[in-house]
């Protein structure tokens, strides 16, 4: 059922004992005290116990509050606060004193459990001896009074503005999408898959249930830098992504294809650049005879890198660029772009093998789930998948959510051939020029992310006379790039980069290119290179790596203001 690498070995822990160790963490809640509507909170990275833990919380009626393990001691102290969490269990050492050192600040939290065996801390082990007391019938019992429509899971979305709100989920909202997604998966009980995105994040998290229900055997990625070798090793059938991490498989690709001389390196862009006239629809009898000669001699090897066994890459999370998807898809690896929020479950639609896939889109929506559109074109949703309401927060909810239970995303989106939905843009992040245009930063982001020079960029100029750029260098493909050009770098550091005139010219370049497919008004006249990369840490990105603006705009604010001193040459 799941599968853990530990010293080099890949341990597997069968269904049975999956059951059998839940109904013990179940038995020892209760002798704890837990009682059903009780809040019990779960911050750790992926591994087994999580999913234990996880289900053992919600057979006994009681409420998980799953956190991200590398979120501030301000935002850990909000989360438990407002949802009243009376136990906590952890992953780490680290986790358990970050947390443990604002317990006197959190009033309801009684006790901190450790899944790591750390000296000091409480182990989460001490649960199986303490439950055995409790019958298996009293859990039995519980579980059968669970309903349906009971909260089952209070989600804290990362909000790219304030304190993070809690969602309300009930086992419902997650079954439904569980079951309506079930279609456009192609995994079965023979399937391996491989997870390394947070689990406490709603899309892995009900993805997990899916592999769960369809019997697919779930395996742990180490980290997030062993993941090319996890795959080589598990020749996992599905795997889940963000485009951050497609975006980084395909620069790995295209720096290897530098690397090739002669013939080799010529027939590997012929290939790429045949790709990118891919299209889902079909093409000519001439196209696709070399679309089959490009899969034999290059794209096959693409697909050796990724085990070789992938039927599907489910994409979620933030919007993909669209010419990373067609040349994945014409390459053979079926990369599915889907859409959702944590308020919906998360799934609205998705792109499918069964019921069709459209570049640029995010799908078709899934079963049982109707959209609309306002009339400033945001996405309107309704279905067994919109959640129950903002925790404590009755007018935050009222503000989405109206009386016959259509939520409003925030998000801009249109119909394509009246079966496709594509998005457009957030709704919060569309501003105005000084001279009233509106501009649509993620979609012109992800244009000039095509450019293998830029790794990360936020388009910005709201009530300015144009837009401008911070961008944040590939650093590492530029150093590859400044040897084959024989330019001279120094040390290579990301400062001596930043300022070289030639990278400076080299990614001016790459925008006035990009800049011609924009009109006038959107075209972006200035930019500034950055040395350090945006990062959750730093605070610059939420854990599902979207961008905070208005914390960026504030940190580099002296470059902004300098982009708009004396601007009248610029309109």
């Amino acid at each position: 059922m799941f599968v853990t690498k530990k010293n080099g070995e890949w341990i597997p822990v069968s269904t049975e004992t999956f059951l059998s160790q839940v109904n013990a963490l179940s038995k020892g809640l209760v002798a704890l005290g837990v009682l059903p509507g009780e809040k019990v909170a779960i911050a750790a990275s992926n591994r087994v116990e999580w999913n234990m833990m996880d289900i053992a919380i919600q057979q006994v009626g009681a409420i998980v509050v799953p956190v991200y393990p590398n979120i501030s001691s301000a935002d850990y102290k909000h989360i438990f606060n407002d949802s009243a969490v009376r136990f906590g269990f952890v992953g780490s050492k680290e986790l358990y004193d970050k947390i443990k050192a604002i317990q006197p600040e959190i009033p309801s939290l009684e006790q901190l459990f450790c899944f790591d065996e750390v000296e000091g801390a409480e182990y989460y082990g001490q649960l199986f001896a303490k439950g055995e007391g409790i019958t298996q019938n009293k859990i039995n019992e519980l579980r059968a009074n669970v309903r349906n429509e009971d909260l089952a899971t209070i989600i804290y979305t990362s909000g790219t503005t304030g304190n993070p709100k809690g969602v309300m989920l009930s086992h419902n909202n997650i079954l439904s999408n569980v079951f309506a997604c079930e279609y456009s998966i192609p995994a079965d009980e023979h399937s391996k898959v491989l997870s390394f995105l947070p689990v406490c994040h709603v899309y892995e998290r009900m993805l997990h249930y899916l592999y769960m229900y369809l019997g697919s055997s779930i395996h742990f990625a180490e980290s997030m830098d062993t993941i090319g070798e996890n795959i080589r090793e598990v020749k996992p059938e599905v795997f889940t992504a963000v485009p951050r991490l497609i975006e980084k498989v395909y620069d790995r690709i295209m720096a290897k294809g530098d690397e090739q001389k002669g013939i080799k390196r010529l027939l590997f862009f012929w290939a790429v650049r045949l790709a990118e006239q891919y299209d889902v629809t079909g093409k000519s009898i001439w196209y696709r005879f070399r679309l089959w000669i490009a899969r034999k001699l290059i794209f096959s090897k693409w697909q050796e890198a990724l085990g070789g066994n992938v039927k599907a890459i489910a994409s979620g999370s933030a919007a993909l660029q669209p010419r990373l998807a067609q040349i994945f898809l014409a390459a053979g690896i079926n990369v599915l772009e889907g859409y959702g929020l944590t308020e919906t479950s998360p799934v609205i639609s998705v792109n499918c093998l069964k019921r069709g896939i459209k570049i640029g889109t995010v799908g078709p929506l899934i079963e049982n789930v109707k959209v609309k559109f306002a009339e400033d074109g945001e996405i309107l949703v309704k279905g067994p998948n919109v959640m129950m309401g903002y925790y404590n927060l009755p007018d935050k909810t009222e503000e989405v959510l109206d009386a016959q239970g259509w939520f409003s995303t925030g998000d801009i989106g249109m119909m394509v051939d009246e079966k496709f939905l594509k998005i457009t843009d957030r709704k919060k992040e569309i501003f105005k020029t000084s001279g009233g245009k509106f501009i649509i930063p993620q979609m012109m982001e992800n244009k000039f992310k095509e450019s293998r020079f830029i790794e990360q960029i936020m388009v910005l100029g709201e009530g300015q006379k144009f837009p401008a750029a911070l961008i944040v260098p590939a650093y590492q493909f530029i150093r590859d790039w400044a040897k084959r050009k024989q330019i001279d770098l120094g040390e290579g550091t990301p400062s001596e980069i930043a300022n070289h005139p030639a990278v400076q010219a080299r990614i001016k370049t790459a925008i006035d290119k990009m800049n011609e497919q924009f009109g006038q008004w959107e075209r972006v006249k200035k930019i500034a290179l950055l040395e350090k990369e945006f990062g959750i840490d730093t605070g610059e990105l939420t854990p599902t790596l979207k961008l905070k603006r208005k914390i960026i705009l504030e940190k580099y604010k002296a470059i902004v203001e300098d982009f708009y001193k004396g601007d009248a040459s610029h309109e």
